[in-house]
Order: structure tokens, then C-alpha cells, then sequence
């Protein structure tokens, strides 16, 4: 137990003021895990889909409905920068947002992020239990996934981190970022002041 409270702290003091930044695409875990790994290390959890409905009053697929995706992306970006000087804490992106360089500088800058990698039947499982993502909404949502996956994983890959998300419980992925944070050469640097 002491050694656990040893490796939160060691991880909480190398993030000095820097958010953890879970990416990936919808359904892999990036709320349910990004709840549990906040609890773990003592720190606060923000979902930026919710922050970004929370400011606009509308939901996410309401936003992309009235006004499209770029306004959405847009709106994203502004809400993560603002999110992101308010570390450290725990923050769910959605699954595009990573894949907007200046969003992933801003990442790069005042984070550490880790991609939650999921197969793609772990990710239709998960999000066929919701009917509130707007980029499946379409009469072949496997299809969709794949087209998602094949475009953004090379992406995804920039991460600092990544760590397979997949069908065992959730403290176990939680244990698992916790591990690599102890291990990444980014918790070895000075954090910003």
C-alpha cells in the first residue's frame, strides 16, 4: 500500500502543473478509465466533450447537426487550450481532437498524452451500447470505425504513451498508465513552472 501512495506521488510531483491527456477513438475508454486513473492519482477529471456541451448547451451531436464539424473542431480546440492551462488533472479529449496539429502542440506543451489503442471489435462493442456518436451515424458504422481507425491511429501513435485498451477491468489499464507514467522520460524532465 505505501509503495502505491510512493508511485502516485512520485508521478503527481513529475507533473508538476501538466494535465494527463487520454486520447483515442470513441468507445475506448477514455471517460471510464480517465474517472478511475483521476480517483488514483488524487487529481480532478474533466471530459471535454462534456465541458464543450456545458458551454454551448447543446449536445455534441446537436453542435455537429446546426453547424457541422469544422465549427465543432474549432470550438474543441478552444475549450482543450482553456482546459489544459487549468492542470494538472485528468482530461478525456474527444476522438478527433487529437488529430488537429495545434491541438496536439498545446498537448504536447502543457501535457502528457496517452493513447487508449483499442481493435476494432472492442470499439464496436462499446459504442453500440450509445447511439450518440454523430460520426456513426451512418448505415455501415463498421465501415465508418475502420475508415476512423486507418486515418487516425498514425496519428494516435504520436502519443507519449500507449496502452492497449481492452476487455479486462478497468483498474487494470489504470495500473497499467500509472506504470508507464513512472517509466516515460517526459515524467524525468523539469515541469514547467
Amino acid at each position: 500500500m505505501q509503495q502505491e501512495k510512493d508511485i502516485v506521488e512520485t508521478v503527481r510531483t513529475a507533473l508538476g502543473t501538466r494535465s494527463l491527456v487520454l486520447v483515442g477513438l470513441m468507445g475506448c475508454g477514455k471517460s471510464s478509465i480517465g474517472r478511475r486513473l483521476a480517483t488514483r492519482l488524487g487529481l480532478p477529471f474533466i471530459d471535454a466533450d462534456e465541458e464543450i456541451e456545458r458551454v454551448a448547451h447543446k449536445s455534441i451531436s446537436e453542435i455537429f447537426a446546426d453547424h457541422g464539424e469544422a465549427f465543432f473542431r474549432d470550438r474543441e480546440a478552444k475549450v482543450i487550450a482553456r482546459l489544459l492551462s487549468a492542470g494538472p488533472q485528468v482530461l478525456a479529449t474527444g476522438g478527433g481532437a487529437f488529430m488537429t496539429e495545434e491541438t496536439r502542440a498545446q498537448i504536447r506543451d502543457a501535457g502528457i498524452s496517452v493513447w487508449l489503442r483499442a481493435e476494432l471489435p472492442v470499439l464496436m462493442r462499446r459504442v453500440g451500447k450509445r447511439d450518440t456518436r454523430p460520426l456513426l451515424k451512418d448505415t455501415d458504422p463498421e465501415a465508418v470505425m475502420r475508415r476512423l481507425m486507418d486515418a487516425r491511429y498514425p496519428v494516435y501513435a504520436e502519443a507519449d504513451i500507449t496502452v492497449e485498451s481492452r476487455d479486462v477491468p478497468h483498474e487494470a489499464i489504470v495500473s497499467e498508465i500509472v506504470n508507464a507514467l513512472t517509466q516515460h522520460p517526459a515524467l524525468a524532465q523539469t515541469p514547467p513552472i
